[in-house]
């Protein structure tokens, strides 16, 4: 695993398996490039947007160099996911000050979710009750009240949580997983978390997928969640 990057960020290397090359940057390099064919996907983008894209992306092909794969366009499905190459799983995220990628190969892991979000509570309470269900709600209180030492916003980091387990949902179903349909559960001292699906989940590994876990990491103004689906979730039985 490592990170490039440039100014004040966080140390994310808690987030992954050693089998993850996860690269970050803190800027957006002014000579940064795009493929043609990556150019035409954001033709009609606001700047910021662009700035965004683009240094994802160049974070993206940084990473796929260290497993050895050469610089091609990184494409994106109807929805909006990026298209990795054959052999390869992997995840893009931005944020205000922060982008970055983290890939694998397929043979290590056949799903990766990763997620950044500044360190602030959301909007507003409604958009709590969007994201969250009642019990989750219950849990980021008793998160608050338990441990007043930690900076975190609870209620940025379960959003984070819900959006890094939704990549890596969605590449193995082409599926849509909305925020009502997993529950999870945070734990604050060893900056884990578990997301139990309470609709039908994939097969994998010839077992039927019924919850993820994942990291999280808050510094720099930001927190970072991440979630890693090895090839045979379960050992198998012999």
């Amino acid at each position: 695993m490592t990170g490039t990057g440039t100014g004040t960020g966080t140390d994310s290397s808690p987030l992954f398996p050693a089998s993850v090359v996860h690269v970050e940057m803190f800027h957006d390099p002014p000579d940064a490039v795009l493929f043609p064919e990556e150019e035409a996907l954001i033709a009609r983008a606001v700047p910021k947007r662009r700035r965004e894209f683009t240094t994802a992306r160049l974070c993206a092909r940084e990473a796929l160099a260290r497993l050895g794969y050469p610089a091609a366009p990184i494409l994106r499905d109807p929805r909006g996911a990026p298209l990795w190459p054959e052999g390869v799983v992997g995840s893009l995220t931005h944020c205000a000050g922060y982008r970055a990628a983290a890939v694998a190969h397929r043979t290590d892991l056949v799903a990766l979710g990763l997620d950044a979000e500044p360190n602030a509570p959301l909007p507003d309470r409604d958009t709590l009750a969007l994201i969250a269900l009642p019990g989750e709600r219950d849990h980021l209180a008793e998160l608050a009240a338990a441990h007043p030492d930690l900076e975190v916003h609870w209620d940025r980091l379960l959003f984070s949580a819900k959006e890094s387990v939704y990549k890596a949902w969605y590449p193995l179903t082409g599926r849509w997983l909305g925020f009502e349909e997993a529950e999870v559960t945070l734990s604050a001292r060893e900056n884990s978390f578990r997301a139990k699906f309470l609709v039908p989940g994939p097969t994998v590994g010839g077992t039927p997928l019924t919850h993820i876990t994942g990291r999280w990491h808050s510094s720099g103004g930001l927190v970072l969640t991440s979630t890693a689906v090895p090839t045979f979730p379960h050992p198998p039985t012999h």
